[in-house]
């Protein structure tokens, strides 16, 4: 009997490990009309609710604003507060009109405590005009690839023709941390700036600023970046965090009050707990050969760097892998150049991601294709038909002077 219950036991705490496990490879149950969770190190979606349906970002706008200004201007620039600025609506720290601040200072005002004054500020300083500076952010935002999205100002105040998608969000995101001053900024909890040039006699400046992404201590190992609210957009977050080597963004559109913060969390959760990363490839790893045109030989291909995917837990991938070489692919070649894509496809021939192809060693032009091959043979040709030429001529200079009777 004994033994009959400590078997029901065990059976028991193995069942309830499989549930367990189940649920947490749930997708998560979330208020946002609208989230997608990425893998940052190679951009892989891993789960996404309404990721392409157009949302209002509210102020998750001023990433991309941020990053406009980080890749435009210095640091260390001055920059005067124009009048415009002083009249913007919503969330700021109180610019004043001439007040000069470092492009440092009013980075900090953007993303910290989100100052819709210090939006305005960086975009007539750098396009002259908010619509101007506009103009910018969807030329950037089609370079980094977000291409269902449209921007019409630089803090996200609600406009009906200033929306994202998730997707694009991510895509982003994903592009501001990749750079380091960005990075540093969004991570940062408080930030005192110096604003010298204030009037007083107004009151007192607001110099210390402090972050109002609560996710910076409510989720272990968040690493940024940006909230948003207004009545038209719900509650807004992009969230990431790093564990394991590992880091995940998590975007939520259209969440209400503070649920917005836990549906981030839930996201990141499955993100850690349901996947693992599966490397396919390392950098430098032999790959495949290129016959090279004009080349003296063959090309060894490597893989210009490491590359995984993320795959549900217990799920064995089924991956296959095509070498493509360049279509303009010719000699000379140098170490390290590029030669063509690795591509990643599943059983349905759909790409889950590529990686370059790069040379392991020069490869020079065989020697019927070099210039001085060719010069040579040229003035061998011209020789040749000279000595013919002149032959020739002597033969018909004795024709013409042998008497008839001495030929």
């Amino acid at each position: 009997m004994h033994r009959l219950w400590t078997s029901l036991l065990v059976f028991l705490f193995i069942l309830s490990s499989f549930a367990g496990a189940a649920r947490a490879a749930s997708p998560p149950q979330t208020t946002g009309e609208a989230v997608l969770l990425m893998d940052l190190r190679n951009g892989q979606v891993l789960y996404e609710k309404e990721g392409h349906r157009p949302m209002y970002p509210a102020s998750t706008t001023k990433m991309l604003t941020a990053i406009i200004a980080l890749e435009k201007s210095r640091l260390d620039e001055m920059v005067t507060v124009p009048r415009e600025a002083t009249l913007v609506d919503g969330s700021a720290i109180g610019l004043q009109e001439g007040e000069k601040l470092t492009m440092e200072d009013l980075l900090y005002a953007l993303l910290l405590p989100s100052a819709n004054d210090a939006a305005v500020t960086i975009a007539c300083h750098i396009a002259g005009s908010v619509p101007a500076f506009a103009d910018l952010m969807n030329e950037k935002a089609r370079e980094i690839g977000a291409r269902e999205s449209h921007f019409v100002n630089s803090s996200g105040l609600h406009d009906p023709q200033h929306y994202v998608t998730a997707y694009d969000l991510a895509l982003i995101a994903r592009y501001a941390m990749n750079n380091p001053t960005f990075r540093t900024i969004v991570s940062t909890s408080m930030r005192e700036i110096k604003r010298p040039l204030a009037d007083r006699s107004k009151g007192v400046p607001q110099e210390h600023l402090w972050n109002i992404n609560r996710l910076l201590h409510r989720y272990e190992g968040v690493t940024g970046v940006k909230t948003g609210y207004t009545s038209e957009a719900g509650s807004c977050l992009v969230g990431s965090a790093a564990r394991n080597g590992r880091e995940l963004l998590a975007v939520v559109l259209h969440s209400q009050g503070m649920a917005v913060y836990n549906d981030a969390a839930a996201l990141l959760d499955y993100g850690f707990s349901g996947f693992k990363p599966v490397q396919l490839v390392r950098g430098g790893q032999p790959v495949s050969s290129f016959t090279v045109k004009y080349g003296a030989t063959t090309v060894q291909a490597l893989a210009g760097g490491d590359f995984y995917l993320d795959f549900p837990v217990g799920e064995q991938p089924s991956i296959q892998q095509k070498a493509v070489p360049r279509t303009d692919l010719q000699a000379p070649l140098s170490a390290g150049q590029k030669v063509g894509e690795l591509l990643f496809v599943d059983s349905r021939d759909r790409e889950l991601g590529k990686v370059d192809l790069v040379a392991a060693g020069p490869v020079g032009v065989k020697l019927t294709h070099r210039w001085t091959f060719r010069f040579g043979v040229a003035m061998l040709f011209l020789l040749a038909f000279g000595l013919i030429r002149v032959a020739a001529r002597r033969r018909r200079w004795r024709r013409v002077r042998v008497p008839r009777y001495l030929r």
